[in-house]
């Protein structure tokens, strides 16, 4: 991988790239609270998964996602999901403690933060929420339409790899380490001239083939 490559990707795939994008953002200017919701459990179920298996595990407990118990929503990803006892425990957690912090009200609380980085605190470190770390909180909020959050999943620290970027494709154990790549990310989309949300996407589908979610 070499940044000629990368931006003879992005040249040919950059439409389709910011054709995503733009449905992201949609999400956050006319999507309601249950479609933000929604997209919190799809990440949820992306945590040491996939993303396609994320999509086929929403799908499956989408009818309970604001009142089913624990029992039923494992029962539904058994067979669909990696982990369906302790992702269903994750959701039904995160659930009842997002309904006594803000009412499931996902917009308004989000939109409370003035400052990006403590917007994406709150979701990785609040105790209350449940399967999300920092990649999954920022995953989050790009798919939710705000943007400025790498999400260094196994394919983009591959990446930052093969680029000199990073000496390891471990993800990064602390908040710091986390900022610290994603800098560098940032650095490099500027030297790149490539937009920073935009290369994100560039390098998953240049590793996975296909622009998802």
């Amino acid at each position: 991988m070499t940044i000629e490559n990368i931006r003879a990707t992005h040249s040919e795939r950059g439409s389709a790239i910011r054709q995503r994008l733009a449905e992201f953002r949609e999400v956050w200017q006319s999507g309601s609270d249950a479609r933000l919701w929604e997209e919190l459990v799809f990440c949820i179920f992306t945590a040491g998964a996939s993303a396609r298996m994320g999509l086929r595990s929403v799908e499956a407990v989408k009818p309970l996602l604001f009142e089913g118990a624990h029992e039923d929503l494992a029962e539904r990803l058994r067979g669909v999901h990696r982990y369906p006892v302790a992702r269903s425990g994750y959701i039904v957690s995160t659930r009842e403690h997002l309904q006594g912090d803000c009412g499931l009200r996902l917009r308004e609380r989000l939109a409370s933060f003035t400052d990006p980085l403590e917007r994406r605190d709150w979701l990785a470190r609040e105790r209350g929420i449940k399967g999300l770390g920092y990649k999954e909180a920022s995953h989050f909020l790009r798919n939710i339409g705000l943007n400025g959050y790498a999400i260094l999943d196994k394919h983009i620290l591959r990446s930052l790899v093969e680029l000199g970027i990073t000496e390891s494709p471990g993800p990064p154990a602390t908040r710091g380490k986390y900022l610290e790549i994603e800098k560098r990310l940032r650095s490099f989309a500027e030297d790149a001239q490539i937009d920073f949300d935009e290369l994100d996407l560039v390098l998953w589908s240049m590793k996975t083939g296909e622009i998802l979610k």
